[in-house]
């Protein structure tokens, strides 16, 4: 059996360079101990107080904020000045770009793919109720003009896109969709009885126009003192407000009149076709 003694002189000893040159060093049955300016060069040297690694490499931290500025047109400029005195790093050295912009950008990654793949989602979800291809299609139509109408928002409030912003966006969607749904259901059913697929697409935006615009203007009265941003914190969520009402004024407007129009021109257009298949036969006979 054997045993280890680890001793450790005390600070008050090490106090200066001569007390560590004269540091005496003992071992286990070694009866003349040297000292640790024999076996070692002891100097002052100059060093980090703190030291930082990524990824197993030593780096220098440089810490900012921003102020008066989003953060991603902040990013931006950092990435341009980078880019511009990339030349001037020194060999085996980078520069990169850490912090809240990697989590800024991962989610905005997320929402987007999140927001495209709500939009698929829908789609097949309508094809799979309504048993079709192309109604699906005319419903989503109205969308692209919620997309529209949330960056005319923005832009207009001069808010910046954000987290809540994409949050609003995926919001206004599903309203979107679900009025558009209103006024196709309706079309087709109409379009059933009556056959002309202009009359259908006309009586289904008269008769639909009072229960969308109510769901709208209910979402929208709703979302209204969030995108004021009043009171304490309001701003941070201010965004996801001014989102949602803008793009649902233009989504209603589209599904009131842009959805009904592409429902009367793809049903005359499928009236068509079936026409002319159906003449085909009768020709041959």
């Amino acid at each position: 059996m054997s045993y280890s003694i680890v001793m450790q002189t005390p600070q008050y000893q090490i106090d200066s360079l001569s007390a560590l040159q004269t540091l005496p060093i003992t071992a286990t049955g070694n009866t003349q101990a040297p000292i640790l300016g024999g076996i070692a060069d002891i100097k002052r040297a100059t060093s980090s107080a703190v030291v930082s690694q990524y990824d197993i490499q030593s780096l220098v931290q440089i810490y900012a904020t921003t102020q008066g500025r989003d953060l991603g047109g902040v990013a931006t400029d950092v990435r341009q000045l980078i880019a511009d005195t990339a030349k001037e790093v020194p060999k085996g050295s980078s520069v990169v770009l850490l912090g809240q912009v990697q989590t800024m950008n991962s989610a905005f990654t997320g929402l987007l793919f999140g927001l495209l793949g709500a939009v698929v989602l829908i789609y097949f979800l309508i094809v799979v109720n309504f048993q079709s291809w192309s109604d699906p299609f005319v419903i989503i139509t109205a969308l692209p003009a919620a997309l529209a109408g949330i960056v005319w928002m923005l832009f207009t409030t001069q808010t910046t896109l954000s987290v809540p912003a994409l949050t609003g966006a995926i919001m206004c969607m599903g309203v979107a969709t679900a009025n558009s749904v209103l006024v196709i259901s309706f079309a087709r059913e109409r379009y059933e009885e009556l056959g002309d697929p202009v009359a259908a697409a006309l009586e289904a935006g008269f008769v639909r126009f009072r229960p969308v615009l109510m769901t709208a203007l209910a979402m929208i009265i709703g979302m209204a003192p969030m995108a004021l941003g009043l009171g304490e914190g309001g701003e941070q969520n201010a965004p996801l407000g001014r989102a949602v009402i803008g793009g649902l004024i233009f989504a209603t407007t589209a599904t009131l009149m842009f959805v009904p129009v592409v429902f009367s021109m793809v049903h005359k257009k499928q009236g068509a076709k079936a026409a002319a298949s159906s003449e085909i036969p009768h020709a041959a006979h």
